[in-house]
């Protein structure tokens, strides 16, 4: 599956979709989304953009389907499809799920909690759900809307961090994101939360975690391979990682793996917007059992 587009597409705009900011590339295939037939062995990989999803979405990968032919000739964004992605007359992130041929299917989805289609919780799918912090996450967004022609343009850096603030950006607030996966924890008995944070700071435990979870027994040969394969330098410089056969991602703006740290919104942040942020985060995030670190 190819993702070359003969004509520079314009960017889209952003518009309320039930409520959330989204773009017609994750709405325009909807009914069809909300129909998809989920299978008991499915994997749902969910996230808020840029919080974690390929590093993620790899480890699973080479976990269940080792070190094969797959890992150096299928992009990683063919091997677990982005359910909800559509471009017109090109793909449908859907077909690509329904065309898989591994078992279990590994699927991406940035949708909030309240937009997964009903078949996941009818088969009892596990979940895995990456979060990452909101600073963290707001600068990461930012690089990410320069370099990809499909996301809206972000405008400059204090423009982008205030429509962050506001959930005026793909897939909406980051608040509502990140607590309405947490609060679907309490009820969906398979289902694992993971803070990007703590993947940065011990990714062989984290690892041993999502195994633990899915009921894989790695030998400590392979669980060590993983581990390097899955290091930021690796897949940065690995083209079925690092989404550089991508003609719609600019990688000279900014590369698509681009720093992999937690902390960098340090680079970004002036003490005014820091100062702002924090007043503003303590305003909407309400759920105390839900804490993140900006450091490490």
């Amino acid at each position: 599956m190819s993702f070359d587009l003969a004509e520079k597409p314009t960017r889209p705009e952003l518009f309320d979709f039930h409520g959330v900011s989204m773009t017609h590339y994750f709405t325009d295939n909807w009914e069809n989304v909300q129909n998809f037939q989920a299978r008991p062995d499915d994997i749902l990989i969910a996230t808020y953009p840029k919080a974690g999803t390929t590093w993620v979405s790899y480890i699973l990968d080479l976990l269940y389907f080792g070190q094969t032919e797959r890992q150096t000739s299928i992009p990683i964004y063919d091997r677990v499809p982005f359910l909800e992605l559509i471009l017109p007359s090109v793909f449908t992130g859907k077909d690509m799920v329904d065309d898989l041929p591994t078992s279990p299917r590994l699927i991406k989805t940035h949708l909030p909690v309240q937009f997964v289609p009903k078949s996941f919780w009818e088969q009892n799918c596990r979940i895995v759900y990456v979060a990452r912090n909101a600073k963290d996450n707001a600068v990461s967004n930012y690089h990410f809307a320069r370099m990809n022609s499909n996301s809206p343009e972000p405008g400059d850096w204090s423009t982008f961090l205030q429509n962050f603030m506001e959930g005026k950006v793909v897939y909406g607030s980051w608040y509502d994101h990140v607590s309405g996966w947490w609060e679907k924890k309490q009820t969906h008995s398979r289902f694992h939360y993971v803070f990007y944070e703590d993947l940065i700071k011990d990714t062989g435990q984290e690892i041993d975690r999502l195994c633990s979870f899915l009921g894989l027994t790695p030998s400590a040969e392979e669980k060590e391979r993983v581990t390097t394969e899955v290091k930021f330098d690796n897949m940065k410089q690995n083209k079925m990682s690092n989404f550089s056969t991508l003609l719609t991602m600019n990688q000279k703006v900014s590369p698509f793996m681009r720093k992999g740290k937690v902390g960098d919104w340090k680079n970004h942040f002036t003490v005014a917007q820091h100062e702002k942020f924090d007043e503003d985060y303590k305003q909407k995030m309400k759920n105390p059992l839900l804490q993140f670190c900006t450091e490490v």
